[in-house]
């Protein structure tokens, strides 16, 4: 479990993709002291086990169908990562709580920037609207974030400059994808509404 807190951005070091897999090697500082082999880490929202560890950075596999779910498998040696470690029982609870299962990629249709926020919209898949509210919480790239307004399936948030900052949202374009995570409550309050019968 995690927060949608960003503890480190780190860099794609190299990619190599495999028959069934990829295999994902990140540069960071950070986060590797407290990251062991075996750990979950979320890379840009995703869940991953971490198996390799060096001083420099570390290795996780990436399976086929996470490849296919999320925006992972646009990844360049390069890009920026948004790293948090998996949530302990001791700390303190922030931002929401995220699984690190990617509901979707979604394409960024606009970024407005302005003195004190920017506007940072993106196109959500129709089936993933019933979870979101405005005022409600949303992962984007592992970014906890509250939804400020949401016009058809466009949903857009407001970034402060200290989310710039400290992620890599600063780095989106229009047209790139983002992953996203709709809040976990909500698909409980759904699947309690249906009396536990399957989601269509």
């Amino acid at each position: 479990m995690f927060t949608g807190l960003i503890e480190e951005v780190g860099k794609v070091k190299n990619i190599t993709y495999l028959k069934d897999s990829a295999k994902l090697e990140i540069n960071c500082n950070n986060v590797i002291g407290d990251l062991k082999i075996g750990d979950s880490i979320s890379v840009n929202g995703a869940c991953l086990t971490a198996t390799d560890v060096t001083d420099s950075g570390f290795t996780a596999d990436v399976m086929t169908k996470t490849l296919e779910l999320t925006a992972l498998a646009n990844l360049k040696i390069g890009d920026l990562l948004n790293l948090e470690l998996a949530m302990k029982f001791t700390d303190r609870f922030g931002g929401h709580l995220v699984q690190g299962h990617v509901d979707a990629a979604a394409k960024i249709t606009e970024i407005s920037p302005s003195m004190e926020w920017t506007k940072f919209q993106i196109e959500l898949p129709n089936h993933l609207l019933k979870y979101v509210v405005p005022q409600g919480s949303i992962c984007l790239d592992g970014v906890s974030l509250t939804i400020g307004e949401i016009v058809g399936q466009l949903v857009a948030v407001w970034l402060i400059p200290k989310t710039l900052e400290k992620t890599n949202l600063a780095d989106k374009k229009v047209g790139d994808l983002v992953n996203v995570e709709v809040d976990l409550l909500a698909k409980y309050v759904e699947r309690l509404s249906k009396g536990g019968q399957s989601n269509d």
